[in-house]
């Protein structure tokens, strides 16, 4: 936790790097990301002295930008940040014909949003080949562990070494309190009202702006399901028929929360290996310390005896190899493996070519058997490189002859 501490309230990220590349490299810049996620901190950190501010989630500032989009952008020149641009979406034509005019100036336009499907469909639209789309995620382990840049197991030399014990805790209290960074600024805030708060601004907001969805109450209940059934294959007749609801309500209804970035669909993996795959996705809820909120469990005591300890700290795993990804201006790939058979790895990631296999396990104990499904993906599919076991303990050790056992917190 030391290293947290050193930050007066602002924690490095690892997107920075790409970031401020893209504003170099582009004339408009989106950034998106979930609400809280840090997106207008870090513009202001790295952009205030160089960009004018104007946050369009105030009604009279977008009432101005929506009924003379032109006159807005005269007052509000660029270089300029446009924070919560989906509320004015009028203003992209008008930005896209600044740009035109000016083609070759790089860095006039940085944008915000916390839709992802419906900005970048304006994006598409209209500022094709003008603009950088770039996404912030809340923290990631090794942003709160000042090691933002750190490379990928795949990609270093790993090496044995003891963990202090500061570092298991901080790993605990990531699982339980999530990674937006208003808990970590304030370590010694209470998590549960900020998440019920968070959950309930999420539902009044941006639920409504997205579709029109009658009964909050229920769909607070399908975001509550869905908790129940963190890291399971999803089955949208079962939930709708569970929840008195149609199938097309859920299936739209999960739409809005992925499009939101409060859930992570997780998707099969695919190959000719002669082995009849699943075609159901795996549905987890993004954030952890969201998914403790929902499920009762807050100690580590509770997660360690609920049945949802296992996909708890899956869910983790799987969002550091995402935010790894994505913090590098690249597109998230990364998939699940389940065969008719029964063999299964929770995880494939797909970097340069080849497919990374890792599974995780909440345990401080690692066993050969852990790895059982990944000798069955080398084996299936040879572009594939060794795996890994990620766990709770601090042991580095082989478990096989292409998988080794990786603590969390080397990730």
């Amino acid at each position: 936790m030391d290293k947290v501490r050193e930050h007066s309230g602002f924690i490095s990220r690892a997107l920075e790097p790409a970031l401020r590349q893209a504003v170099r490299d582009f004339p408009v810049v989106v950034l998106t990301g979930p609400r809280q996620s840090g997106k207008t901190t870090l513009l202001m950190r790295l952009f205030s002295a160089s960009h004018a501010y104007v946050s369009l989630d105030a009604p009279d500032v977008r009432a101005i930008a929506v009924s003379d989009p032109r006159g807005f952008l005269s007052l509000h020149g660029p270089p300029v940040i446009f924070d919560e641009i989906q509320y004015a979406p009028e203003l992209l034509a008008y930005i896209k014909g600044r740009v035109d005019a000016h083609r070759h100036d790089k860095g006039q336009f940085i944008l915000t949003g916390s839709q992802n499907l419906l900005l970048s469909q304006h994006i598409c639209e209209t500022l094709a080949g003008r603009a950088a789309m770039l996404s912030l995620l809340p923290l990631s382990l090794r942003e709160i562990c000042g090691e933002p840049h750190r490379p990928l197991p795949w990609e270093r030399e790993i090496t044995s070494r003891l963990r202090a014990d500061e570092d298991s805790d901080t790993i605990w209290r990531y699982m339980l309190r999530g990674g937006y960074p208003e808990l970590w600024a304030e370590p010694d805030r209470d998590a549960r009202p900020w998440h019920s708060s968070y959950i309930q601004t999420y539902l009044e907001r941006d639920v409504r702006s997205l579709r029109q969805v009658a009964d909050l109450t229920q769909f607070q209940s399908f975001v509550r399901a869905l908790g129940a059934r963190h890291g399971q294959l999803f089955n949208a007749t079962e939930v709708a028929r569970e929840l008195g609801l149609a199938v097309n309500t859920i299936r739209a209804w999960l739409s809005v929360l992925e499009t939101s970035y409060q859930v992570t669909i997780l998707r099969p993996f695919y190959r000719n290996a002669g082995k009849r795959l699943v075609k159901s996705p795996k549905v987890y809820l993004t954030d952890p310390g969201i998914l403790c909120y929902l499920t009762g469990i807050q100690t580590q005591e509770q997660a360690l005896g609920s049945p949802l300890g296992g996909p708890l700290f899956e869910g983790v795993v799987l969002g550091e190899l995402i935010k790894a990804q994505v913090n590098r201006g690249q597109e998230s790939r990364v998939y699940f493996w389940r065969t008719a058979a029964g063999a299964e790895v929770d995880i494939i990631v797909e970097h340069a070519g080849r497919y990374v296999p890792v599974e995780a396990k909440l345990s401080s104990t690692p066993r050969p058997k852990m790895a059982s499904g990944i000798e069955a993906f080398v084996r299936d599919f040879p572009e594939s490189d060794s795996g890994f076991v990620v766990h709770t303990g601090d042991i580095i050790l082989p478990l096989g002859e292409h998988a080794l056992a990786l603590p969390l917190d080397l990730l």
